[in-house]
């Protein structure tokens, strides 16, 4: 065959994959239309489709037609150039996930960049994606298992590693499964304490068998992202909370703070609202800043701030 039809047919094989994608029923004539040609070599070409391992049905009926289904095997992957940039965009991120596919993903990519033309590697090459942090490293399959337990609405019973704390086992009914700042977690109600709980995939131990099935609730606003950020934000869940006023204009502690509020009190001067868990690493966090502190409230803080004076003091000795 001619270099340029065989360029024209893996052309052809590509769009018409890329349409059994997207419906799940094609009539063959509309196929044809789509592609412009005849029915019988969109025939061939599901033929050809077949022989790379897709598994393409003739659908019976007035019109007939054709429907993609899923494989025992997973076939060789065709990909249009927006597909290929966002798999090799993905491949990439995944790095930061902790989801324990690093080497996984880095193999895939060096995969997909070798099949590409020289334009897209050369495009893929330029983009440098670097991660904020590393994820703390989770075990892809218990994720996996964790997945399957949601959407089967299956009751979880597991052991909890807390820090400085012995091992608690765990009863929840597992909602969603997220990750925020290269972290897992688990978001689930739990019926022992009646209320909703958080809880880091890499220090789960799964214990089998699952529990029952349970009705699906609604999180807390709807919204699983905006319910988790609430509970690191603090606002109205940081067991302390404090108010300050630092000698640093706005500009130069807004970067820092978070989710927690700042304000502009004057020019030099920022007004901050932020918990933690604890008064002592309240101050302790404060201290960062580098600057004079005011304390604002509450009492608690101060005594926090004094305490942590004389720990310094105690250490520069």
């Amino acid at each position: 065959m001619p270099i340029a039809a065989s360029t024209a047919t893996s052309g052809r094989l590509l769009s018409l994959l890329s349409l059994l994608q997207v419906r799940r029923d094609w009539p063959g004539v509309l196929l044809a239309e789509r592609l412009g040609v005849s029915e019988r070599t969109v025939r061939r070409d599901v033929d050809r489709l077949r022989e790379l391992g897709y598994l393409v049905h003739a659908v019976k009926g007035p019109d007939g037609g054709y429907r993609l289904e899923a494989g025992s095997r997973l076939p060789p992957l065709l990909f249009d150039e927006e597909q290929a940039i966002a798999l090799a965009v993905a491949l990439r991120i995944a790095v930061g996930t902790g989801a324990g596919i690093e080497e996984a993903a880095a193999r895939a990519l060096t995969t997909v960049r070798q099949v590409m033309p020289s334009r897209l590697r050369q495009r893929i090459d330029a983009l440098q994606i670097e991660p904020a942090g590393r994820g703390t490293q989770v075990d892809p399959e218990l994720l996996l298992s964790l997945s399957s337990n949601v959407r089967a609405c299956e009751e979880l019973r597991f052991d909890y590693r807390s820090p400085g704390r012995p091992d608690s086992r765990q009863r929840v009914q597992p909602h969603h499964l997220v990750v925020r700042a290269g972290r897992w977690y688990l978001v689930g109600w739990n019926p022992d304490r009646a209320d909703w709980r958080t809880y880091r995939v890499d220090r789960m131990t799964p214990r089998v068998p699952t529990g029952p099935r349970f009705t699906p609730r609604e999180v807390p606003g709807g919204d699983v992202a905006a319910f988790l950020s609430a509970r690191f934000k603090g606002s109205g869940t940081w067991p302390c909370r404090g108010e300050v006023v630092l000698d640093l204009p706005l500009a130069d502690v807004a970067p820092f703070t978070g989710d927690d509020t700042a304000e502009e009190v004057s020019p030099g001067r920022t007004r901050l609202l932020t918990g933690s868990w604890s008064w002592a690493a309240l101050a302790a966090s404060l201290a960062r800043f580098d600057t004079e502190i005011e304390v604002v409230g509450p009492p608690a803080l101060r005594e926090a701030f004094a305490e942590l004076s004389e720990r310094a003091a105690r250490a520069a000795r």
